[in-house]
């Protein structure tokens, strides 16, 4: 074998961790709990240095995090917090509301007796935390509970669609101070979609996922115009479906 050959063969492949990947979670945790608030800007030279690595991964996160639109890049300025409205708002509760009716549906036939005793678990969990549980933890109990019935309708590119939209989903809630008023009531207003899941019947299903999300979109649309105004503001007979 060459001496060339032999050096090359003696190196085995090293993993290296996927570092922007991870300046990219913690740019996300930063936008949903607050600290990065709408409109501000991502000083890339800062973040670097407390986190002692060098501009480029800071740069590139931040570039994927406008490609999934939770940033926005302005010439010569760098890049800024989206901004959220009253109408995108709207809009994302009309693509949820979509792709949950249809994932409920999907999850009544396809879900195994396993999968809905873990869904059982998860809501036993929202349940036993809700009076306790801070906010944020609350929003992932819920948000991990709906993710579930996407998982467990089998459909793979409903569940990668409906994942992509909950930054943006806690991008919005975090603007919201006392989201759940009543967490315990929140927590078992999920029982009836669980039930009806579980009877396999898909009709009861979406019925009660529809006022769930309905109910969640009114009190989250509501909370957002007080605090923030209603710039954007959609006429409000398009909201229901």
């Amino acid at each position: 074998m060459p001496e060339t050959q032999a050096v090359l063969n003696a190196f085995e492949s090293v993993n290296v961790p996927d570092l922007v990947g991870v300046v990219e979670e913690r740019l996300t945790q930063a936008i949903v709990q607050g600290r990065l608030p709408p409109g501000s800007r991502v000083v890339e030279a800062e973040i670097a240095r407390q986190m002692a690595i060098s501009r480029a991964p800071v740069r590139e996160a931040s570039r994927r995090l406008e490609r999934q639109g939770i940033l926005v890049s302005r010439p010569r300025r760098g890049f800024f917090v989206r901004e959220m409205s009253v109408r995108e708002i709207d809009d994302l509760f009309q693509v949820r509301l979509s792709l949950e009716m249809t994932a409920v549906a999907a999850a009544c036939e396809h879900a195994d007796a396993a999968g809905l005793a873990r869904l059982r678990g998860l809501l036993e969990l929202m349940i036993a935390e809700a009076a306790d549980a801070p906010q944020h933890r609350r929003i992932e109990l819920d948000l991990s509970f709906h993710t579930l019935i996407c998982e467990l309708s089998g459909n793979a590119y409903l569940l990668r669609l409906f994942s992509s939209t909950q930054t943006e989903m806690r991008m919005i809630i975090s603007l919201i101070d006392n989201v759940y008023q009543d967490p315990e009531m929140v927590a078992a207003t999920h029982q009836p979609i669980l039930d009806a899941l579980a009877r396999r019947d898909a009709a009861a299903a979406q019925a009660c996922m529809k006022v769930h999300l309905d109910d969640a979109w009114e009190h989250v649309r509501n909370l957002f115009v007080s605090q923030h105004g209603a710039a954007g503001e959609k006429p409000r007979g398009s909201r229901k479906t």
